[in-house]
């Protein structure tokens, strides 16, 4: 049998088709170990779309083989004030576990990088953890590496405080 054609889109947030493969896919993230290991609460999954629609700095790429969604990457504008243009950090990169290793993910981070070019954005962004090897390959045949201004102060660190 042959492997079905992977088709790559911009998300539509108010397509019930995408809002269920984008909350289905991150749910799938967050419950494997790189995305934390825990369900995403029903209360999440259940307004996520609606809440991502209202932002104009949002949006999201899917890949489908077939009917079936195989893989989301979800996209964020910023703002770089040394450039004064905007910037794109790609939030969550997902790939079901079948089809990693295929070049989905960088499928989809090139549809994400055209978007982020048509907004006028100088860069984007992302965090990877340390021990997850195979997405940090492919970000790299991608163009992305660690972000430093001086060799001297060391590479930049990601750092988070919950509110």
């Amino acid at each position: 049998m042959l492997p079905q054609a992977v088709s790559v889109i911009q998300a539509d947030y108010n397509n019930p088709v995408h809002a269920k493969a984008l909350c289905d896919l991150l749910d799938h993230y967050a419950r494997d170990a790189m995305g934390g290991g825990e369900a995403l609460p029903h209360d999440t999954l259940t307004r996520l779309a609606g809440e991502l629609a209202k932002r104009s700095d949002a949006y999201s790429v899917l890949a489908f083989a077939g009917d079936a969604p195989i893989g989301l990457v979800n996209c964020f504008e910023g703002f770089s004030t040394f450039a004064c243009r905007p910037l794109v950090n790609v939030h969550d990169v997902v790939v079901l576990d079948g089809y990693r290793g295929q070049g989905i993910a960088q499928q989809m981070l090139t549809a994400a990088e055209a978007i982020a070019r048509d907004r006028g954005c100088c860069k984007m962004t992302l965090e990877v953890l340390e021990g997850n090897h195979g997405a940090q390959a492919a970000y790299r045949k991608l163009g992305y590496e660690g972000f430093e201004l001086d060799p001297a102060m060391g590479k930049a660190m990601f750092w988070q405080k919950a509110l």
